[in-house]
Formats: C-alpha cells, structure tokens, sequence
C-alpha cells in the first residue's frame, strides 16, 4: 500500500515517516517493480555494508522485531547478503534470532577470527533467550513424567503416590469400616537419585535443518542438566560427530556443527545403536527431513532393530516452528509402516513429546501428519 509515485497507482503523496518506511520497504523488495512499471524505484540495497547498515537500522526504527527478523531473513535470501555478515560491525547491527543463527553456523568455515567473537556473542544471546524460554517447563515436565515411569510395587512410605494408590484399591472398600485395603501399593522411584531414563538426540545437519539444530541443541543441554537423564547429542551428514561432552554450553556444540553437506542417516544410527545400553530405558531421538543418501533398507532395519530391544524411537521431520517441513515421504511412510512415524514438532511441545516418550505412552501426533 506504499509508495506515493504515479506510477504505484495509489493518486497518494506520502510524507513524514511513510516515505522512510517505503524507502526501507523498496530497497529489499522494489526491484520486482521495474517490469511493472518501466522503471526501478529510487532504492536499493547492493552489495554495500554501509547502506546495509543504514538499512539495518531503518527497519528497527520503522517496524517491530518479528518483522525486522522476517525482513532480514529476506534481505539474506533474496540479495545474496550472507557474506557481510562475516563483518563485525554488520553482526552487532542485526536483530539476532534463530534463524540469523542458522545462517551464522552456515557461514562458521568462511567466518575471519575477527568475526567469531561477536559471532558467538550473538549466538549466545539467542541461546540464552531460548533456554530462559524453555527450560523451566521442560525440566518440570519431564521430572513428573521420570517419577510416574519410576513408580515402584513395594515402595516405602514416604514413596507411596496416594492418590494412584487409592484408586487402584477402591473396589477392595470396606463399608463397615469406612475405609479402603490397600492391597497393591503404588509408588515413586528415586528418579533424581540416579539416571532413570538415557536419550539421545541424533540431528540432521543439512542446511535445511538450521533451526532445527539450534532448537534441539538448546534442548540437549537442557536434559543434560537433568541427573536422572543421560543425554547424548549426535550430529551428522554423511560423517558423524557426537558432540557429547559439549553439551554443558549449547554455543560450543552449535559452533561444533557443520550445516550442508550430504546426509546419511543409516550411519548416524548405526553409531546411536553402539551407544545404547540398556535398550528399554533409551529414547532416541531422529531429527532430519529423512533425505536420505545412504542405505535405506538398512536405515529401516535399523530402526525396526531398536523398536524391537524396548527402544523408544521418535522422528522429527522438525524441531522448529517455522510452519509444515519439506521431507521425503516414501521415508516417512516407511517408517510410519515400522510404528514409528515422523512428523513436525514445535518447541513448546517438545517436552510434552519427550514426556510421553519417556512413560512409553502414545506420542502426541498432529492430526494432520
């Protein structure tokens, strides 16, 4: 609707901030106006880091932060700008979000030493404004479900789950008594006094995977954190790195990826399967498009392998929330065929997810997956 010219169509003159807001508007997406209206309009961004930065701020100045981030994922998509961004004086002007982290760990190989500083300052501020997110409801969901999973035949007292306890007796009521025989007690294991549950993580680090690596690098630091989980995080293309002893700071394991390259899953599973000792307390955790470039058939009996042995086996195409995920289908339906479908997961449902995992309930699936 901006954009004053005759030629806009509009009959309007703007003034004041409008014009700054079409100017800002007009550099990243008026070029598609030359075929329509025989001439370019009056800005433009190229390839320079000082109209870049004027720009940067511009857009900060003339609308919110979602837009700004949407705007400078654009301006990077459509105009090629990755490569100022290896400037530190561009980092320190951008409005830092996952997405511009993603693009950050893309550049991390090309990335001068005089950058990497402010590269991680920004990485951490995002990795910090993510974990204050969620952290909290993460660990108290999965703690409840650690205890519910634990629950015990023969607990002590002050381990007795009351409430569970009285409802799996109530047919043994005594009316005369006005009371209940417990004949079955239920209760709680120590859950935090030792590792109940292990879970690996195992992520696809393939460039269309950005978001989801950086949310699920959060996420294992998060369960690392959790002494009644043992947690390992595993990465891959067509090599795998487990990045592990990492997992104390997320910044290091997201700077210890390699977003692009080929992907193969079969032998990322290959190396989860060495790592599992005790198959019915493990969950492991696929995060990948399932593009798969190595063996499919071996991926699957993999995967069929492990459900077998009491895994617990989540796929997410997914670990974002930037709308439905590009995936191979015919992988998906494969899987899905072995019980272990594959969807999409926000975030904020993640540790819902991972709670049902863990008390081997059904997953909480989208409807339309």
């Amino acid at each position: 609707m901006l954009g004053g010219d005759a030629a806009d169509g509009t009959g309007c003159v703007l003034a004041g901030q409008d014009v700054g807001m079409d100017g800002a508007l007009a550099a990243l997406y008026g070029q598609g106006d030359k075929a329509r209206s025989g001439r370019e309009r009056s800005a433009g961004l190229g390839a320079s880091a000082p109209s870049v930065a004027r720009w940067l701020g511009d857009i900060r100045t003339y609308f919110p932060s979602s837009v700004v981030q949407v705007m400078q994922r654009d301006a990077i998509n459509r105009l090629g700008l990755s490569t100022l961004l290896l400037e530190p004086e561009m980092l320190e002007a951008v409005e830092a979000d996952v997405h511009l982290v993603g693009t950050l760990l893309s550049l991390n190989k090309a990335m001068p030493e005089t950058t990497k500083e402010t590269a991680r300052a920004v990485v951490r501020k995002v990795v910090e404004d993510l974990e204050k997110r969620l952290a909290t409801r993460t660990r108290a969901t999965l703690t409840g479900a650690l205890d519910r999973s634990a629950r015990i035949s023969r607990p002590r007292h002050h381990d007795i789950d009351w409430n569970r306890t009285i409802a799996a007796n109530l047919k043994h009521y005594l009316p005369e008594y006005r009371t209940i025989v417990p004949e079955r007690l239920i209760g709680y294991g120590r859950a935090s006094q030792s590792v109940k549950k292990e879970v690996i993580l195992c992520i696809d680090q393939s460039g269309s995977m950005a978001a989801s690596v950086v949310y699920a690098s959060v996420f294992g630091a998060v369960l690392a954190s959790m002494r009644s989980i043992a947690t390992r995080l595993v990465v891959f293309d067509t090599a795998v790195v487990d990045l592990t002893d990492q997992l104390d700071d997320p910044v290091d394991v997201l700077f210890g990826t390699q977003l692009g390259g080929g992907t193969d899953i079969n032998r990322a599973l290959a190396y989860c399967q060495s790592q599992i000792t005790r198959p019915a307390e493990t969950v492991v955790v696929l995060i990948s498009d399932l593009y798969e470039g190595g063996i499919r058939n071996e991926m699957l009996k993999r995967v069929a392998a492990m459900k077998a042995s009491g895994v617990q086996f989540v796929t997410l195409l997914a670990l974002s929330d930037e709308g439905a995920p590009a995936y191979d289908r015919e992988h998906a339906a494969a899987l899905a065929a072995l019980d272990a479908p594959a969807f999409a997961c926000t975030p904020d449902l993640f540790p819902d997810l991972m709670a049902a995992a863990i008390e081997k309930r059904p997953l909480p699936i989208p409807d339309n997956e």
